[in-house]
């Protein structure tokens, strides 16, 4: 089962976890990255990259996290998604929404 990016990267959008994964499994929208299901091998090495304990084992995600799977997958298919391969700055105000929870409404992506 494929590993997922959940609730807490939306707003922070940190990419540490970007530069470890050797399938180039991840894209990015405007405040959130996903993991393409399909390219993920399940080697966990960028879970503890995750400043914010975004990602998760698809088969361990709790009932907040699993409507994430979908959302991982369906951003990972959207013709506005772009491949991220190299650890970039965090978005400007992610100290501020670091702690915040329920942000799911935040969530942006590309048209």
């Amino acid at each position: 089962m494929p590993f997922i990016v959940t609730e807490p990267c939306i707003q922070c959008k940190y990419t540490d976890c970007v530069q470890v994964c050797p399938m180039d499994c991840f894209v990015e929208g405007p405040n959130f990255v996903a993991i393409d299901p399909t390219g993920c091998i399940d080697c966990s090495v960028c879970v503890p990259e995750c400043p914010v304990d975004a990602i998760v084992n698809a088969s361990e995600a709790n009932d907040a996290q699993r409507p994430y799977i979908e959302l991982n997958a369906r951003l990972a298919r959207h013709p506005g998604a772009q491949s991220i391969r190299q650890r970039q700055a965090p978005l400007p105000d992610h100290a501020q929404w670091r702690e915040v929870a329920h942000k799911g409404e935040q969530l942006r992506w590309p048209d």
